[in-house]
């Protein structure tokens, strides 16, 4: 799948001290580019615009995504990160956002990438609990993906395109694009592994 936005592309990936680590970066890697590719299709007109008066606003979506991973990287698995008052541009627009939450996330990769076993399965303070390390970056994955999607499901209600993030959308779609929206494509068996 090709993505038309692409913020770190895979050849600038590090590879990983240890190979058993790698998918953690290419997933970190990949994760950061389905954010900018769902950012990307906003407007910075549209920022201040949220869909209830109790939901957050694009722009607090934006803030709160940049200074949570900076708080999950610095203080929950120990890797160098700026003051948490630098973390947000000056101005906060499309763009701004955009280019932090990118240089944000290259030093990231660069230092999971000279990470070994006993740094990953060290257990750490994760609020008011301990957890691996490994454990603490599935979860700010998964942190991310959550508000990716309250971005897309925006989006929708602005009747704007949603982008492409883990396969073919209402609105992109591709040749070779296979989504599983039927029984007979759920009952697809891999092929076994030849010897």
């Amino acid at each position: 799948m090709t993505y038309p936005f692409t913020a770190i592309r895979d050849d600038e990936v590090p590879a990983a001290r240890e190979r058993t680590w790698q998918h953690a970066l290419d997933t970190y890697a990949s994760e950061t580019n389905k954010v900018a590719s769902v950012w990307h299709a906003f407007a910075s007109v549209d920022l201040a615009w949220k869909p209830h008066d109790r939901s957050s606003s694009i722009a607090s979506v934006f803030r709160h995504q940049l200074l949570s991973e900076r708080r999950f990287f610095a203080e929950f698995l120990g890797v160098p990160e700026p003051d948490a008052a630098n973390v947000l541009p000056p101005e906060v627009n499309v763009d701004t956002c955009l280019q932090r939450l990118v240089a944000l996330a290259r030093p990231r990769l660069t230092h999971l990438a000279g990470q070994t076993t006993d740094w990953w399965l060290t257990r750490t303070a994760f609020f008011d609990v301990d957890r691996e390390r490994i454990w603490i970056f599935w979860r700010r994955v998964l942190h991310t993906a959550h508000h990716r999607t309250q971005l897309t499901v925006y989006l929708r209600l602005l009747d704007r395109s949603v982008p492409a993030t883990y396969g073919p959308t209402a609105d992109v779609t591709w040749d070779g694009a296979d989504p599983t929206t039927s029984i007979a494509a759920a009952s697809r068996k891999t092929p076994p592994v030849a010897n």
